[in-house]
């Protein structure tokens, strides 16, 4: 069966492989996949992550960071969704956890962090939020 929502499914199986306390996770490919693992990667939530082809779409492993036995994903929610899409502009991208989380946003310059965005002061849909 197809999945609707694609940025939700890659997230509930990180999500679910971090509770089952997994080392690793796969994922089918896509450049949209690829950018949120490059952000998780560079922001401490995910300790490595690769594409392994498969000759149709290729797979991507990502490799789950823990501290001291727990998941370093405390929790990943889901923003905007297909029926109800949630855009914001750079002075509206909330703070999450007073700044120990992070806004994962989906801008015309590409998908970047909400630090970044406010950087540089564009605003976009807000994908989902993290820590």
């Amino acid at each position: 069966m197809p999945v609707t929502d694609v940025i939700a499914d890659f997230l509930t199986r990180i999500r679910n492989a971090g509770r089952a306390r997994h080392n690793e996770v796969l994922v089918p490919f896509s450049k949209m996949k690829w950018a949120i693992c490059q952000i998780l990667k560079d922001q401490g939530y995910i300790e490595d992550f690769e594409k392994l082809d498969d000759n149709v779409q290729g797979t991507i492993r990502i490799k789950l960071k823990y501290y001291n036995r727990q998941p370093v994903i405390r929790e990943i929610k889901r923003v905007s969704k297909p029926g109800r899409r949630i855009y914001v502009g750079a002075k509206e991208i909330p703070r999450v956890k007073n700044g120990l989380g992070i806004a994962v946003v989906s801008t015309s310059r590409g998908i970047m962090t909400d630090k970044m965005a406010r950087k540089l002061n564009i605003g976009g849909e807000l994908l989902f939020t993290i820590w």
